[in-house]
């Protein structure tokens, strides 16, 4: 019962991205990235959707493990569910190039996306996504959302205010590590950042994405970030 709990509970988390769907011109394909962004998908969501990680007791027998050890086991699953991922992908970047809307139909062509934003592949790939996004295949804003992860990644300031940071460092006093408030990383023309935001088909505020995270906005400066500590 609590299995199906959960998977009922994974599910209705990822119904919004398939409530679009398209006929596409290669069946078997879509079938393979659907499955493999549902992996993608499945331990961020026991970690960050709150209708399943506010269960932790639930989370915990459906898995099959005690709840004490959910911190490290579900970080631990989904980096090996996105190593097998990613080798996959990769395999299927070279055969196919990027597969767009044309190929897999939508929303199957944001699953190669996601599972490239969430590896450290980002800057071999940042052009074919690029280029996929300026023929329409895929949304251009999540060009930029994937822009913006490589540019925080650089040290760089982002475009379009789609990338937080947070800080840890040691407390001298208490030798314990000490989580600092996260913020909006640096942009690079922060006063004109919605407008520009609008122009990539973001539907949203940088003021609205910071609330979204928890996070009170405001304008933060590379220089700010590096006095920042970081020990």
């Amino acid at each position: 019962m609590q299995m199906n709990r959960l998977r009922f509970l994974i599910l209705l988390a990822l119904l919004p991205q398939f409530a679009a769907a398209q006929s596409p011109k290669n069946p078997r394909l879509k079938h393979e990235l659907d499955s493999l962004h549902a992996a993608d998908q499945k331990w961020r969501i026991l970690l960050f959707d709150p209708r399943v990680s506010r269960r932790p007791d639930s989370v915990a027998r459906a898995l099959g493990v005690t709840r004490e050890s959910l911190p490290t086991y579900i970080p631990t699953q989904m980096l090996r569910t996105d190593s097998a991922n990613q080798v996959r992908l990769r395999a299927i970047l070279k055969q196919y190039g990027y597969p767009g809307k044309s190929l897999v139909g939508t929303p199957t062509n944001e699953a190669a996306w996601s599972i490239i934003q969430h590896s450290q592949d980002i800057k071999t790939y940042l052009p074919l996504i690029r280029t996929a996004a300026k023929r329409g295949e895929l949304p251009f804003y999540l060009y930029g959302q994937m822009l913006d992860r490589q540019l925080m990644r650089e040290g760089k300031e982002q475009l379009y205010g789609t990338q937080a940071m947070g800080y840890s460092n040691t407390n001298p006093a208490t030798g314990l590590r000490e989580g600092q408030p996260p913020f909006i990383w640096p942009i690079k023309n922060a006063a004109q950042v919605n407008e520009l935001r609008k122009k990539a088909g973001f539907s949203d505020t940088v003021e609205q994405v910071a609330a979204s995270l928890g996070i009170t906005y405001r304008v933060v400066t590379l220089e700010e970030v590096a006095r920042m500590p970081k020990n």
